[in-house]
């Protein structure tokens, strides 16, 4: 753990991803913990987004994971758009149930081009975790 501050606070995030996807009519994650390469982010669950069964979806929880992951970075070198995604993996380890889903993601490795971050999420129903994700993101050049 760093004894450096996020380069950019939550109230910050949650205003750039308004603002940047104001056009579009879909439900945004909100950041609600940020510091030095890690970001905790959550987001109501809508009908939408539940499988058959009352679970939450793997789309719902990729989607998540790879928000999380965006915010991590931004933790690190602060808003950058053009961080884009390489990789995405997920590992789905039990159905995810809820009113919220949350996910916490932390930055494993940052190198100069490359960011590799790990993602954990679960439902607001359970304390175990539903899926874990590995995202890699490619940094824009500097």
């Amino acid at each position: 753990m760093s004894n450096q501050a996020s380069r950019v606070s939550k109230e910050d995030l949650n205003a750039f991803f308004k603002q940047a996807f104001e056009s579009r009519k879909m439900q945004m994650p909100e950041t609600s913990l940020v510091d030095w390469g890690r970001a905790v982010v959550t987001m109501p669950v809508t009908d939408m987004m539940i499988r058959p069964g009352g679970f939450i979806s793997g789309p719902t929880q990729m989607t998540l994971a790879d928000h999380a992951a965006y915010v991590a970075i931004f933790t690190r070198i602060g808003i950058t758009p053009m961080a884009l995604t390489s990789n995405l993996n997920i590992d789905f380890l039990r159905p995810c149930t809820g009113e919220k889903i949350v996910a916490d993601a932390r930055i494993v490795k940052m190198g100069k081009v490359l960011v590799v971050i790990n993602v954990d999420i679960w439902g607001s129903g359970s304390d175990k975790i539903s899926s874990q994700s590995v995202v890699t993101y490619v940094l824009p050049n500097q």
